[in-house]
């Protein structure tokens, strides 16, 4: 009864992962696929059309008198339709009739066939790498054309703000969390819990005061600026995260180094940092997402000037103010998802006993 209990929840724990894996994987894969479909494939079809089904072909043509009403019934092949009928497309006898081209009369008759869309190009990254192509009338009635910026400068300022917003806020909340842990000093119970408090803060409340001190600091659209924001906003779970980690160390190692003459600094960058690898490459994860797909705190802080702009708001202004370019979004996404991805790989030994850090003690 014991094996059969064993086995029962290992399949009940293995579907559950295979179902969370199709959610995911899925969309991720129609991301890639429609990534490489040209516009107007991607906005009259689903991605899924590229593997083989039945679709509605085009087979024969029928041409209407030119001088057909379209406002009275309308009569094709001994049938009698309305004009609207026809816009939506009228099913007969296994066919569909549907307009071609109402200003020449012409109705497209319709079978459904085995068909599947192989139509792939690299127009969407170039468009999205390289900058789109605007047309530009001159005075004297010329067109120049002119290419817009791509999302290589974009792509750098996100690496220049991620990479320092990661390893700071991270290297700070060590020797907190070290601190918390395992030294004694007045009033240690009262600052941990203002951290842990701060957690269930919105950051949106602190916006308006931290952009006004700012200002005044000169601190605004500059890197070091958002560095600080960044650093404050995820201090107060990364601190929590790795206090859970370093306060589950075994004592007798802190005993013997203070015995053999260790200071704090050498048990911290000697024992603390190599065993904490797990749970730091873990939290390293969530931070860098959490700064890499940040859009409010960058355009608060940092501001939206080419110079500075990071990929999330490069990604929208790539769609344009009416969303007429929202098809590029598929390749724009999946960019930006490739160096979180690359990093989430890199460190996925470390994730999950990173994760479990801490939950079982001895």
């Amino acid at each position: 009864m014991k094996r059969k209990g064993v086995r029962r929840s290992k399949w009940l724990v293995n579907t559950v992962l295979a179902i969370i894996c199709v959610i995911w994987a899925v969309p991720t894969f129609g991301l890639l696929v429609s990534s490489f479909r040209p516009a107007a494939d991607i906005l009259s079809t689903g991605w899924w059309n590229i593997f083989p089904h039945k679709a509605w072909t085009t087979v024969a043509q029928i041409e209407l008198p030119r001088d057909t009403d379209l406002r009275q019934p309308i009569t094709v092949e001994g049938k009698t339709y309305s004009d609207d009928q026809l816009r939506e497309g009228v099913e007969r006898d296994g066919q569909l009739l549907v307009w071609e081209n109402r200003r020449q009369r012409l109705i497209n008759v319709q079978e459904k066939e085995w068909a599947w869309i192989t139509g792939f190009t690299t127009q969407n990254y170039e468009t999205v790498l390289g900058g789109k192509q605007y047309k530009i009338t001159l005075p004297d009635g010329s067109v120049r054309t002119e290419q817009g910026s791509g999302m290589g400068q974009s792509f750098w300022n996100t690496i220049a703000v991620t990479v320092p917003a990661t390893v700071i806020p991270i290297f700070i909340a060590s020797f907190a969390a070290y601190a918390f842990a395992w030294l004694r000093f007045p009033g240690r119970r009262s600052l941990f819990v203002i951290i842990i408090a701060l957690l269930v803060v919105p950051l949106q409340v602190a916006l308006i005061p931290i952009l006004r001190d700012y200002t005044s600091l000169g601190l605004n659209g500059t890197y070091f600026g958002i560095w600080l924001a960044h650093t404050a906003f995820g201090l107060p779970l990364i601190t929590y995260f790795m206090y859970t980690s370093i306060s589950q160390l075994p004592k007798d190692i802190f005993e013997s180094a203070f015995m053999d003459g260790a200071t704090n600094f050498t048990i911290f960058s000697r024992l603390i940092l190599p065993l904490s690898v797990p749970a730091l490459a873990s939290i390293s994860i969530f931070q860098f997402l959490w700064v890499w797909n940040d859009y409010l705190v960058s355009l608060i802080f940092l501001g939206s000037q080419p110079e500075v702009q990071v990929m999330s708001m490069k990604i929208a202004n790539l769609v344009g103010s009416r969303g007429n370019d929202w098809h590029l979004l598929t390749a724009a996404a999946f960019i930006s998802m490739l160096m979180p991805l690359t990093v989430f790989f890199a460190l996925q030994r470390y994730f999950v006993r990173g994760m479990l850090g801490g939950s079982v003690k001895g």
